[in-house]
């Protein structure tokens, strides 16, 4: 599966030819610089591993930097693989944006942005004292009652609670692209991606 990683630059919208006003994501994707190729002979599998974003080599160890300069460039902040490449790629190519098309779907993971720790109306959904649900009586975002009597005399796992939220790994599945802006190497996606503004993102074809 071809893909690059990229880095969410945030949202807009566009109108379309109907004059539709449509939601959209500006995504930086790439260029990318293939650091590593992995094969079957060597590591029991193909893949290509990406990487993105020049890092500091003052703030590399040199197991990286050293890893890096193989493919005849500076320690990246992040690394990814793609198994199942469209195209045959070699070590230290440049990958840029110009491998997606407009009008294709395409496929966005990223890292939800974190919202610390929640309550079930926030969290959950539960209607509050307004809907009066799960069993509260006057507490106004409250859960509710969440176990039984003397049997089983104990919460149920999985029961739907108050705790930590968002920061989880996400993928958006079937995004369209709107635009492509090669010079820029900027993508412009039909919709929202997970993550906060400057986060980064992995788009796969």
């Amino acid at each position: 599966m071809s893909g690059l990683i990229g880095r969410k630059i945030g949202m807009t919208s566009i109108f379309d030819e109907n004059g539709k006003n449509i939601p959209c994501t500006v995504i930086e994707a790439g260029p990318c610089v293939v650091t590593q190729v992995r094969t079957k002979g060597v590591d029991g599998y193909e893949a290509l591993q990406l990487g993105f974003d020049d890092k500091n080599e003052k703030h590399s160890t040199k197991a990286a930097v050293g890893h890096f300069a193989k493919a005849g460039t500076v320690a990246k902040k992040k690394v990814v693989e793609f198994q199942d490449f469209a195209t045959e790629q070699k070590l230290g190519d440049v990958i840029n944006v110009s491998i997606f098309e407009e009008g294709e779907f395409v496929d966005v993971q990223g890292v939800s942005k974190g919202k610390g720790f929640q309550g079930v109306v926030k969290r959950h959904g539960f209607g509050g004292v307004g809907q009066a649900t799960h069993g509260q009586h006057n507490r106004l975002r409250a859960p509710g009652s969440v176990g039984a009597s003397s049997y089983p005399s104990r919460v149920f796992k999985g029961m739907r609670m108050a705790g930590r939220m968002g920061g989880d790994n996400v993928k958006v599945q079937n995004l369209r692209v709107l635009k492509v802006v090669a010079d820029k190497n900027l993508l412009v996606i039909k919709g929202c991606v997970p993550g906060h503004n400057n986060s980064y993102v992995i788009i796969q074809k």
